[in-house]
Formats: structure tokens, sequence, C-alpha cells
């Protein structure tokens, strides 16, 4: 069989990008199971047998209760923002005239390009004055206001898709708008759902800016955050901080992983079509 030249190169251009994409993940890897004498006089790429397993063991220790404070308000806000907006998505794409839907659209999606900074004092001052400052539940109202633009977004494009004869027809059959939502939009929506929850709990559980300015100390301290403080004083402990970047990666990397398929599924269903 002809070998096409066109092809070796295609796949040597992809095999070269496949292992730039992966270099600093195995540094990260190779880092974290060194000493920190090792760390120094050693590349970052270079791998030290027998692995050391003590820094997971620190940054794991530092780690525990911030991960669990993640975990909480992450999955809290994830669940939260994407009912709420798939509720706003079928007001806007199944309820309102479309003149309307569309303008009001237009005006929901501005907030998907507010700045985090633009908000930040005024964002401080309300929650404080509602008691919230330095609490999950603080956390969890502001990713989910904030997380409602860009899930609405989704949704309403998504159920722009569900033809309206659906719903004419429940109409005419004495249907209420909830009963529409619940028996006909609710068991189309799941490709939706799942684009939407995976992109808002990765989003949400990556985000450092919020967590920083809404927490003090570890009682409602993202694990973002405390993974920033992993630096030492005054020496900087890389295999300490390679070792926790790896375990605050993990969650996201286990739901792409079991959720991958339907994600996949998602977005040739049509769950990101404009």
């Amino acid at each position: 069989m002809k070998v096409k030249p066109l092809r070796i190169l295609m796949y040597a251009v992809l095999i070269f990008l496949a292992f730039g994409y992966l270099l600093p993940i195995w540094s990260a890897v190779t880092t974290s199971t060194k000493t920190g004498e090792q760390v120094a006089l050693t590349t970052p790429i270079q791998l030290v047998l027998p692995p050391y397993f003590g820094a997971y063991k620190i940054a794991f220790e530092s780690l525990k209760r911030p991960i669990i404070n993640s975990l909480v308000f992450t999955t809290l806000a994830t669940i939260f923002s994407t009912i709420l907006g798939s509720l706003a998505g079928f007001t806007l794409a199944k309820l309102l005239r479309s003149s309307v839907s569309k303008k009001l659209l237009i005006l929901i999606t501005f907030g998907v390009f507010l700045p985090y900074q633009s908000i930040l004092i005024p964002l401080v001052r309300l929650i404080s004055r509602l008691g919230l400052y330095n609490t999950i539940p603080g956390l969890v109202l502001t990713h989910t206001a904030y997380g409602i633009p860009i899930t609405t977004l989704l949704f309403t494009n998504y159920y722009y898709e569900i033809p309206d004869e659906l719903v004419e027809a429940a109409k005419v059959d004495g249907a209420s708008a909830a009963g529409i939502y619940t028996k006909i939009i609710l068991p189309l929506s799941m490709p939706a759902f799942v684009v939407t929850a995976i992109y808002q709990f990765t989003s949400i559980w990556n985000d450092y800016l919020f967590g920083v300015v809404l927490t003090r100390g570890e009682e409602a301290m993202p694990a973002t955050v405390m993974l920033a403080n992993l630096k030492g004083s005054f020496v900087a402990n890389w295999n300490v901080q390679m070792a926790g970047a790896l375990i605050v990666a993990l969650p996201t990397l286990i739901i792409m992983i079991a959720l991958g398929k339907y994600l996949i599924r998602g977005y040739t269903s049509g769950a990101v079509k404009g």
C-alpha cells in the first residue's frame, strides 16, 4: 500500500502537538514525585526512581478542607444555575414573542462578557450586608448569579431547535406552561443539561478571583485559593505545589472522563447551536 507523504506529515504534526500539550502534565507528574533536593538537582521532565509521594501527603493535608468546600459550593451552584438557565431559556424560546425574547436574550448575554473585576467592590459589599461573607452560601449565590447568563444562552439556543408545533399542540390540549416544560421540554433537554452542567462545574471549580475576595481563613476557602497558598514563604516547594495542582485537577478530570461521551452527544445534538 502506497503511503502518502501528506498523511505522514499530518501525523508528524499531530504527534508533535500532542507531545507539546502533554509535556507540562508530564513535568507536573515528575516534579510531584521528587524530594525537594531532587527537584533542585534535576530537570523538570526528568523522572526519578523510586518515586517520592511525600509531597502528595503534605499537599492533601492542606487541601483537604478547601477541596470539600469547593465540591459543596461548585455542585450547588452548578445545579442552581443550570436549572435557572433552563427555565429562563424555555421562557425566552417558547413562551415570549420572538422580538421580545431576542431583545431580552441580548441583554442577558451582556452578563457573559462582564469582567469579574468590574463588579468586585459592589459584590463584596452586597455579600457582606447579606451576612454571607466567608461562607459557602455566599459563594453559591455569587457563582449561581454569574452563571445564569451563559446557561440561559446555551439553553435558549437549544430550545430554539425544538419545534414550536410540539408546544402549540400541548397548549391546544390545555397544558399549562409548567406542564409543557416538565412533560415535553425537560425530557428533550438532557444533552443541553449535560453540556451546561459540565461547563459550569469546570468554570466554577477553576475560579480563583471570587474565592480569594469572598473568603478568608479555611472556613469557606476554595481549593484553588489554597493551592496558590501552598507556595512557601521563603522557598518555593515545587514538588508540593505540583502535587497540589494534580490533586485539585482530579475532580474535573474525573467528570470529563465519566461524562465525555455525553458531552460529545450534547454538542452534536445542538446544545451549543446559535
